[in-house]
């Protein structure tokens, strides 16, 4: 016999999608987390450079190759997609919407300003890529294109943050504060 708690397929995203934010949401916030320790060592930190810097370059490639995914599984599913749940309030589905399309931006900006920034440094090794040492350089090496590219990746990877921080409040309150289930959002992605 059915669980009669269980949802209905068509009210929950389709299980790739759900996987790959899951993925997605876990290296993001790693790459955000050791970005931010990182860059608050020395440069001469030897774990820096040989380590925490290849990693964040080649694991920043995947979040943007991911996002792509994310955007052709969303095109492929569009028609079995949960629509919005009719119980928000008209300013909250203006501002989900909102956050989920400047979230899908930034997880395809914030990894491009950093390989730019990378690929324009006149010191930089270049970027690995797992069993690819060497991805092609974008730009020419030009330590003041360096500057601007790594001010614009520091403050689209911080905005990336407060859009992350405003969908988990959303789904939080959802879950939490609002009553009934009608507007519960995160059953969706589970």
């Amino acid at each position: 016999m059915p669980n009669p708690k269980r949802e209905s397929p068509a009210m929950r995203y389709p299980l790739p999608i759900r996987g790959l934010h899951w993925l997605r949401a876990l290296l993001i916030l790693g790459l955000i987390g050791s970005g931010w320790y990182m860059t608050g060592l020395p440069e001469s930190d030897v774990a820096t450079s040989s380590f925490l810097y290849p990693n964040h370059k080649q694991f920043g490639v995947l979040v943007w190759m991911l996002a792509l995914v994310h955007l052709a599984l969303r095109w492929q599913y569009r028609k079995t997609m949960p629509s919005t749940p009719p119980a928000l309030e008209r300013w909250e589905k203006v501002l989900s919407h909102a956050v989920h399309r400047l979230l899908i931006l930034s997880t395809l900006l914030v990894p491009v300003l950093g390989y730019s920034l990378s690929s324009s440094f006149s010191q930089s090794d270049g970027i690995p890529f797992f069993f690819i040492p060497h991805l092609p350089e974008l730009l020419p090496k030009n330590d003041t294109a360096f500057v601007v590219f790594q001010t614009l990746h520091k403050y689209t990877a911080f905005f990336l943050l407060a859009c992350i921080i405003l969908h988990l409040a959303g789904s939080v309150k959802h879950r939490v504060m609002d009553k009934g289930e009608e507007k519960d959002v995160l059953r969706r992605m589970l």
